[in-house]
């Protein structure tokens, strides 16, 4: 049996996670279609205050985290807004995982903050059990038991980024989804 590419990218906050798998996204797009969801930082006066979650295919965005945000749920500095990050970023996983046109699922990030929801961690869990090749990102430091589970699955290849590959490492993740797709 072929073995369906399912890709973790870890590393330091602000390493560039996110900015490695949207410049992977943008690039696979061109042969495939790709769906999921991503985090946008929300920054004011040069300082993050929160984050956005962003439906790729659809663009569509709402903000799930912010230092001003009124919600019981929190994480760090952060005040979270479950129903933003479930009626956005879940949807746009389980839209990509049951969506037959979707060639590629992107989960950025499988962090502290969306951790919190429950229906987060049953779409993640859904898109990494789906045929389709997956591309996340994984909070570095979390002992979270869904992220320890990802980091034991044998079917999920690990790689970090670091201030040093991090011009690379797309490249070498985008080598690797094509040559097993």
């Amino acid at each position: 049996m072929e073995l369906i590419p399912k890709i973790g990218i870890t590393g330091l906050p602000r390493v560039g996670k996110t900015e490695a798998l949207i410049k992977i996204a943008g690039r696979l797009e061109k042969d495939y279609v790709v769906g999921g969801m991503i985090t946008k930082t929300i920054k004011e006066n040069g300082e993050r205050v929160g984050f956005k979650v962003v439906d790729w295919r659809k663009q569509e965005e709402k903000i799930f985290a912010h230092i001003n945000l009124d919600s019981i749920h929190r994480s760090g500095r952060y005040n979270i807004d479950l129903k933003a990050l479930e009626e956005v970023g879940v949807k746009a996983i389980e839209e990509a995982v049951d969506d037959e046109l979707v060639g590629i699922i992107i989960i950025d990030e499988v962090g502290k903050m969306e951790l919190i929801s429950k229906k987060f961690r049953k779409a993640v869990k859904d898109a990494l059990d789906s045929d389709k090749p997956v591309l996340l990102t994984l909070h570095k430091k979390s002992r979270d038991s869904l992220l320890q589970d990802i980091r034991n699955m044998d079917n999920v290849r690990i790689l970090e980024i670091t201030p040093i590959n991090r011009n690379l490492l797309p490249y070498k993740i985008e080598k690797i989804l094509k040559e097993n797709l």
